[in-house]
């Protein structure tokens, strides 16, 4: 079988895609600035590793039924992905930004063939973000389902 022709995988490479395209108008939309970064980086609305996950997961369900083994493997690794954005991802964020700021307060660590490289921030997803990319998954893969009649 053609890479073309695997649903699961066509349905989720859609939503990661889509999901960091839509991240630069929401961010618009929300804090009055453009950031077209922000469609090649981590974090931000909606979260696409979780669209990603869980439009895998649904292709999986729709094309080989939601009692298979395929779909109870997408569905913890589902899981595992959302709770590890929301959680650890996003803490390490949260340290990195301390950190950042412990550095610029030093004086000389910046200073003198820059010792501190800053850290990326960015890393995690607030709940919501996680949750409105598994949503926005889940329905990347029914449109296309719908779509294409796979």
């Amino acid at each position: 079988m053609s890479m073309l022709h695997n649903f699961p995988l066509l349905s989720a490479l859609c939503a990661i895609v889509a999901a960091q395209i839509v991240k630069v108008p929401v961010y618009l939309i929300t804090h009055r600035t453009w950031n077209v970064g922000l469609g090649f980086s981590t974090g931000g609305m909606p979260s696409s590793h979780s669209a990603a996950v869980t439009s895998l997961a649904t292709a999986i369900g729709m094309k080989d039924g939601f009692d298979s083994s395929g779909f109870a493997i997408a569905a913890i690794v589902s899981a595992i992905t959302m709770f590890d954005a929301a959680g650890i991802r996003r803490h390490a964020g949260m340290h990195a930004s301390i950190l950042n700021q412990w550095a610029k307060s030093v004086p000389g660590l910046l200073q003198d063939g820059n010792l501190w490289r800053e850290l990326k921030e960015l890393l995690g997803h607030r709940p919501s973000e996680v949750y409105a990319g598994a949503c926005f998954g889940i329905l990347v893969s029914l449109l296309l389902y719908y779509s294409f009649a796979v």
